[in-house]
């Protein structure tokens, strides 16, 4: 038996010209957290419920590597017991990895 996925609350990171935008400068850290506070907020949810955070990153190498959802998650306030996941596909890594959260939802104890 599965359950239904559902997408309670978004957040995401501006998008801007490389090198030559506004938060060019901002370590991806700083911004991936941003995203998750916000996420958590609108959810209304606690962080100590979230039990993993799936990031899609187009280039998860450099500064956004070493696991920047977990990383992100940290930062805003998750505890150190979620687990993070990256997909990068360099194109349409967001729509995969929220197609990927949903498989982990709908498939939980299954």
């Amino acid at each position: 038996m599965t359950r239904d996925a559902v997408i309670v609350s978004t957040a995401r990171t501006p998008i801007g010209k490389a090198f030559r935008g506004a938060f060019n400068a901002t370590h991806p850290q700083v911004m991936g957290s941003h995203v998750v506070k916000h996420a958590v907020e609108r959810a209304g949810i606690e962080p100590g419920e979230i039990e993993d955070v799936v990031f899609g990153c187009g280039v998860a190498e450099g500064p956004a590597g070493f696991n920047i959802a977990r990383a992100s998650a940290i930062r805003a306030g998750v505890p150190v017991t979620a687990g993070g996941m990256v997909v990068s596909r360099h194109c349409a890594s967001g729509l995969q990895a929220i197609a990927v959260a949903a498989r982990m939802v709908a498939m939980e104890g299954t």
